[in-house]
C-alpha cells in the first residue's frame, strides 16, 4: 500500500503540480497589456513585440491550465497526507512543515494567481499586474521547490 500511495503521490506531483508551475510562470509573459502603457519596459535593440508574445489566446489557455492542475494537484496532498497516516509519520516535524507549505501555495495559486489571471484576461492593465503575478508565480514556485526538498532530505526524520 506504502509503495502504491508513494507512487500517486509523486506522480501526481510530476504530472499535475508541474504543468500548473509552468503555466504559472508564463502568464505574465503572454497576458494582454494596454499598447503604449507606461509600466512596460522594452530594453534598448529589442522589438516591442517578439513573436509569440502578449498573446491573448495562449494566457487564456495558460489561465485554463492553471486553474484545471491547480485543481487537480489537489490529489498530492490528499495522497500525501494518506501515505504519512500509513507510515505513521504525521507528527515529524518535516511533514508539518511540508503541509503547511503546500497550503500556502494553494492558498497563493486559489486566491492570489488565479484571480488575478482572471483580472489580466478581463482588463488588460499596464504592465505592473503582471509584474505582480510574476512575482507571485516566483513565491509559489519557490514553495513548492521547498517542499521536494523537503520530501528528499527529511529533516529530523528517523527514517534511512
Amino acid at each position: 500500500m506504502e509503495a502504491l500511495l508513494l507512487s500517486v503521490h509523486v506522480l501526481a506531483g510530476i504530472l499535475f503540480v508541474g504543468p500548473a508551475a509552468v503555466a504559472v510562470s508564463l502568464f505574465p509573459r503572454f497576458a494582454p497589456v494596454v499598447e503604449g502603457a507606461g509600466g512596460v519596459e522594452v530594453p534598448a535593440g529589442r522589438a516591442a513585440r517578439r513573436p509569440g508574445e502578449r498573446n491573448v489566446g495562449v494566457a487564456r489557455l495558460l489561465h485554463r491550465i492553471t486553474r484545471g492542475y491547480g485543481i487537480a494537484a489537489l490529489v498530492v496532498p490528499v495522497v500525501g497526507i494518506a501515505l504519512a497516516l500509513v507510515q505513521g509519520r504525521m507528527g515529524e516535524v518535516w511533514i508539518t512543515v511540508a503541509m503547511v507549505l503546500t497550503a500556502v501555495a494553494g492558498g497563493i495559486l486559489a486566491l492570489q494567481i488565479a484571480p488575478r489571471q482572471r483580472d489580466a484576461l478581463a482588463t488588460p492593465g499596464d504592465g505592473r499586474q503582471l509584474r505582480r503575478l510574476g512575482m507571485l508565480a516566483g513565491v509559489f514556485n519557490l514553495l513548492w521547490a521547498v517542499v521536494v526538498v523537503l520530501m528528499i532530505v527529511r529533516p529530523g526524520s528517523d527514517y534511512s
